[in-house]
This record gives structure tokens, sequence and C-alpha cells, in this order.
């Protein structure tokens, strides 16, 4: 399939007409119309309804529409991805990591390597889907991750048993907390005769969706709390927490301000609270010499730490 029928397509379908649409892709009208013939052949279904004015899509049409945008944006993404790789050469390290993993641990640990060169922070990975990380690393379009690590986090499977390997830089406790008031929780769940309390969890493009689950199945209290929203970030169930729309899981990294100024506090015990790592990955095939050079270093500074 051409990538230039996907866009001829976008294009008949924000026009919904073919004269228009073969303007705006600048080709000629018959020949428009053969490259949207050809895309149906290749799809093997009609996806214009031709009998409609202004033009409509089939039933399949609107699947495919769907569809479509999403190969076009990987197929736009690739192209950034792969120009962004070209250009940085064999000195740039990319480096990525998660949006609260940025705000906290990422300063700590990364921060003054940025300061002496060499290595480069791609943005766009803050708003990644977990699973990402590992496709990204494993295809080169990052040379290092940075994540938490837990038993649960069955996504980042694939880089232990590949041909990765990591550095345990830090460790963060994932505690449940609520916003206080006056030293009062607003949210709690271990009163008898209430209510279920509310709790603010993750979306499955978390890292973190899988902690929360293992804790609601560890803990006897998982009864009394009932999941009121799902967010993919940590730092949007963290507003909603101080918002007073329920309770939830933070990394305690992330909320140590608000836990120290009695702006939240924590619930529950012992049983309530995930320990969580903070790893760096890379591939061990990846032979840039600024990569080894970083890793050699954070090597030395986390064998430090622990001596």
């Amino acid at each position: 399939m051409d990538i230039e029928w996907l866009k001829d397509f976008e294009a008949l379908v924000a026009q919904k007409n073919f004269s228009r649409a073969a303007e705006e892709r600048n080709v000629s009208q018959p020949a428009f119309s053969r490259r949207i013939r050809a895309l149906e052949e290749g799809v093997g279904v009609k996806l214009i309804n031709r009998q409609t004015l202004p033009l409509s899509l089939t039933p399949a049409g609107d699947v495919f529409l769907s569809q479509s945008r999403i190969m076009l944006r990987t197929y736009y993404e690739t192209i950034d991805r792969c120009q962004i790789v070209s250009a940085a050469g064999e000195n740039v390290i990319r480096f990525a990591t998660s949006q609260s993993l940025y705000m906290t641990h990422y300063k700590t640990h990364i921060a003054p390597l940025v300061q002496q060169g060499g290595l480069d922070l791609d943005l766009n990975s803050t708003s990644w889907d977990a699973d990402q990380f590992v496709s990204a690393l494993q295809q080169r379009y990052c040379d290092v991750i940075l994540t938490y690590w837990h038993p649960s986090m069955d996504f980042l499977a694939p880089l232990e048993l590949g041909k990765c390997e990591y550095l345990t830089l830090s460790k963060d406790d994932f505690v449940l907390v609520s916003k206080a008031v006056n030293g009062v929780p607003v949210h709690e769940f271990d009163k008898a005769n209430k209510k279920p309390a509310s709790l603010l969890s993750y979306g499955v493009a978390s890292a973190l969706h899988a902690v929360v689950d293992h804790m609601l199945r560890k803990t006897s209290d998982s009864g009394k709390m009932l999941t009121v929203n799902r967010s993919a970030l940590a730092i949007s169930v963290k507003a909603m927490i101080m918002e007073g729309f329920g309770m939830g899981w933070l990394p305690r990294e992330l909320c140590k301000d608000e836990l120290s100024d009695g702006r939240m506090m924590i619930l529950g015990d012992d049983s309530h609270i995930a320990h969580l790592e903070v790893r760096l990955y890379r591939d061990k095939e990846n032979n840039k010499p600024t990569l080894r050079s970083l890793w050699n270093n954070m090597q030395a500074l986390t064998q430090d730490g622990l001596s």
C-alpha cells in the first residue's frame, strides 16, 4: 500500500469532493480517482460512498479512516525519529524517561550529565505509553531509558530477557496518600459502615498501573476502595488528589513536599506500601563510545552509593 494513497484518502475525507481533493493533492482528478480506486482494491472493500452528495464514507471507510490516521501518524513520527537520530550522530546519547521521573530522579541523577554535554533528552518520551519505552530502546529510537521497576511490571520483561542491562540508581516508595486538612485526611478507607473510599488510579498506558493492581490484590482493604478515575500520568493523579477527589498511590519522591508540610497524609500501614526501583536501561550491543562512557560513570556512582 502506497503511503500517498493514505494522504489522498485523508484529503478526500476532508474535502468530500474529488475535484477539490485532487487540487489539494496537486494531481489531476482522473489520476486522483485512480489512486482512490487502487486504495480500495488494496483494502478489498469500498471505502467511499459515491452515491451521496457530498461524498461520505462507507462503514468500512469509517473504520479505515481511524486506522489510516494511526498509520500516517506512525509514519511521520518514524521519519522524525530517523532524522533526529541521524542529526544526533554518534556523540549524542538519546535519553527517554517518564514525566514523574523527569520531575524527580532525573534532576538528581541525569541532569548534571546533560550539563557536561553529550546527552540529549527526548521530551516527547514524557508522554509515552509504558511499552513504548521498551520498543524505543529495542529499536534504537533512544539509547537509554530511566524507568520505575517493580516485580509486577511485566512490560519490562523483554528487556531483562533480551540484550539489555540496567543500573539501579535509587529507590522510591509507592505510598497511598490523601489530601489532608488540619492534620486530618480528606479520604479514609478504614472506618466501619462507610461506603467505599474513592480511589484515583492509573490507566493501562501507565507503568504504575500494574503496581496499583498488585497492591489491590495484596491488601485486605481493597474492598473498601472504589476506583473512580484512571489517569496516564502520576502528576495527574497527584493533581486530582490535591483537589480532594479521592486517595491514590504516588511515588513518595513526587509528593514529598506535600507530605512534609501536611497537605497530604500517608494512609494505611506498611502493607499498603510498594517498593520501587529507579532503573537505567541500555542495549548492551549499542557501541556508542559516549554511551559506554556514560554507563561506566553511572556504574561508578551507583557502586559508590552502595558502598
